[in-house]
């Protein structure tokens, strides 16, 4: 049984950059309900939080496990793996990883700019396209530039 529930999927651009030509992926958002982990009496987890590793910490719930916050949001792509050496419910290289409250107080246009920066990793940032006839020219903010095909 997972811990994770999915709340959404979306494509974003594979390396982080909106262009013309881009290859798309699908960006998985993964909620892990509050009281996973949670330290309230009655839900098994009184010696110790077995996720306190990999997620932020749990939150205290009341008696009904409720909370008005999920302990957190996985946000992994399409080719995801789960299940490290550490533990079977971590995935082994997520995109972001975000408290509940923060999931839930974050913009959308922060939230997707914080994943596409992820998904770019550690590629210098796209500063402008260029088009030309059956060409283009994508131009980075470290100088380089790289030419892309573009089907007419």
């Amino acid at each position: 049984m997972s811990i994770y529930a999915t709340l959404w999927r979306l494509k974003f651009p594979r390396d982080g950059e909106d262009y013309i030509g881009c290859e798309w992926i699908e960006v998985i958002a993964q909620g892990v309900p509050a009281h996973i982990g949670s330290p309230t009496p009655g839900f098994g987890y009184e010696d110790g939080d077995p996720y306190g590793e990999f997620l932020p910490p749990p939150l205290l719930t009341d008696e009904e496990g409720e909370h008005e916050y999920m302990r957190a949001v996985v946000f992994v792509t399409e080719d995801r793996v789960k299940g490290t050496v550490r533990h079977p419910q971590e995935y082994a290289n997520p995109l972001l990883v975000l408290s509940g409250e923060e999931y839930a107080t974050i913009s959308f246009e922060v939230l997707h700019q914080r994943i596409c920066g992820a998904l770019r990793g550690e590629r210098s940032r796209l500063i402008a396209h260029l088009l030309g006839p059956g060409t283009s020219k994508l131009l980075y903010e470290d100088g380089t530039s790289r030419e892309n095909d573009v089907e007419e």
